[in-house]
């Protein structure tokens, strides 16, 4: 006799609130910033003190975009090619009117650096050389300002040629560059070829081999140190008409000019102020989020990886903390911390967190894109305090074998779930949204899958940690967007991960994600 077949719940998850300034909400951040500013906005505008880093003409693309950022930046008319997928685009009102803050041009701590010098170090046949050449000429102004003078930097922002992108990531091609020999040879040299000696040599400079050749992880490593934040940005974003093909085009296609002055914008305020732009509105009380990170060690013939965890609070309070490394890759292709280092990490989180509340967390949330093991999971539980639940919930991408359509051949809404029993769940964070009355997105959504893996106590409704990963999905303050398809605890976790397993990251035990992104 066939048993009966369960039928799947559908069920949709309403749109999170944002709270902005005057206590006002709304789902959308432009629109909350637009009407009543960010959540707790200074009453009159406030200074921010910016430091500038570029060539002489990188320095005057970045001080043209400055006046624009001031006034009003429209969304410009349709073209002929992209009459459609408009409705989520939004008029920049200006950085004063939206954000409260405001920059001046002419105040600007500018550090101007030579092109050819640049040029020169990017040259530098090492790889691992060359990119460490070009952070230093930019880290050093950093240093010489910190050591010479008293001004208090807000934010540092890097502008950056595009040579920087062609040369200076892990997979550059760098065929036709006249190279040159530096330090190194064109062999990648590790400690390892050195074993006998490695007691008794200066190696200080070999560190270089324990960062990967990129120029923006190993920026924001470096920084962490020096204790300021950062925006790098590109000569060609601020200046697209100064970099055209053959045709007559922009060399890169970008975003229009009051995307840009959003996204812009939002990361000046979000690194020079205590609080973010906004804050989520309904939130329940006590309640942490946690996002592990683990990341394989650059030119480690151990193959050990980084640990770190990233705290989120429940309005949007985020912090990093790094946890040992270690042989944490184990045979089910998984990342899984032995117990002593399992326990030492979750502690640093909840001490923080009742430092910080003055009491430990009601519920305390680990995502992750894998499972926990039963070592790892003992030493969790053994971590938390007594009266907190702590709960332990996968959370991965799904690729193009689940589809769901509205009204035949439309994308579903976003929040749309299928609840497969008390602990799986299906859920669309990218997909139709009502208010904006379009899809934002190329291709048919596809969900993430959740799994309520474990708990120390009750396990909670699936349906509440769906609602937590859609508020989550809203916290991301690099950028100003509606919502991401990812949740902060695992969006930022490859780029906090690649940054922490730079040599130039050690000692850097815990840093606001502010300092990461």
């Amino acid at each position: 006799m066939n048993s009966p077949r369960r039928l799947l719940e559908i069920k949709y998850i309403d749109e999170p609130s944002l709270s902005f300034g005057h206590a006002q909400i709304s789902d959308n951040p432009k629109d909350g910033l637009f009407l009543y500013g960010p959540h707790s906005g200074p009453i009159q505008s406030k200074e921010i003190s910016v430091g500038v880093i570029g060539t002489q003409k990188g320095l005057s693309y970045l001080k043209k975009w400055a006046v624009r950022l001031d006034g009003f930046v429209p969304v410009p008319p349709p073209g002929i090619t992209d009459k459609e997928h408009r409705l989520h685009l939004s008029n920049f009102p200006g950085l004063q009117e939206a954000f409260g803050i405001s920059i001046s041009p002419d105040k600007f701590v500018e550090r101007r650096i030579d092109p050819e010098a640049l040029d020169n170090a990017t040259k530098t046949s090492n790889q691992h050389e060359a990119v460490r050449k070009a952070v230093d000429i930019y880290i050093r102004e950093i240093e010489h300002h910190d050591e010479n003078e008293e001004q208090t930097i807000d934010v540092w922002i890097l502008v950056l040629p595009e040579l920087i992108f062609e040369r200076c990531r892990p997979l550059s091609r760098r065929s036709g560059l006249d190279l040159v020999k530096g330090d190194f040879s064109k062999k990648k040299k590790t400690r390892s070829h050195l074993p006998l000696f490695e007691d008794m040599m200066d190696l200080s400079d070999e560190d270089i081999f324990d960062d990967t050749p990129d120029f923006h992880r190993q920026v924001k490593a470096r920084l962490l140190k020096l204790g300021h934040t950062s925006q790098l940005i590109r000569e060609t974003t601020i200046a697209p008409k100064e970099f055209l093909n053959s045709a007559g085009y922009p060399l890169r296609h970008l975003q229009e000019p009051a995307s840009v002055a959003w996204n812009l914008a939002t990361g000046l305020y979000y690194k020079t102020q205590a609080e973010p732009p906004w804050k989520l509105a309904h939130v329940r009380p006590s309640v942490c989020y946690v996002g592990l990170v683990f990341k394989l060690l650059p030119n480690d013939p151990k193959k050990h990886a980084c640990c770190a965890a990233q705290m989120f609070l429940n309005k949007g309070d985020a912090l990093v903390f790094r946890g040992a490394n270690g042989p944490w890759k184990t045979d089910d292709y998984e990342f899984h911390l032995k117990a002593p280092e399992a326990e030492k990490l979750i502690s640093k989180v909840l001490s923080t967190f009742e430092d910080k509340h003055g009491t430990p967390p009601r519920e305390f949330f680990i995502h992750g894109r894998t499972t926990f093991n039963k070592e790892e999971w003992d030493a969790f539980s053994k971590a938390a305090p007594t009266g907190t639940n702590m709960v332990a919930v996968r959370i991965r991408p799904t690729g193009g074998n689940i589809k769901l359509f509205r009204s035949g051949d439309y994308p579903v809404m976003r929040g749309t779930a299928i609840i497969i029993n008390e602990q799986n769940a299906y859920l669309w964070t990218n997909g139709f949204i009502p208010s904006l009355n379009t899809y934002i997105g190329p291709e048919t959504p596809n969900p993430l899958f959740v799994t309520v893996l474990r708990s120390t106590g009750k396990l909670p409704n699936i349906k509440t940690v769906l609602k937590d990963i859609m508020g989550l999905t809203k916290i991301n303050y690099n950028a100003c967007k509606y919502s991401d398809g990812l949740p902060v605890t695992v969006r930022f976790a490859d780029k906090v991960g690649e940054i922490l397993t730079m040599g130039s990251a050690k000692d850097s035990e815990k840093q606001p994600l502010k300092f990461y992104v």
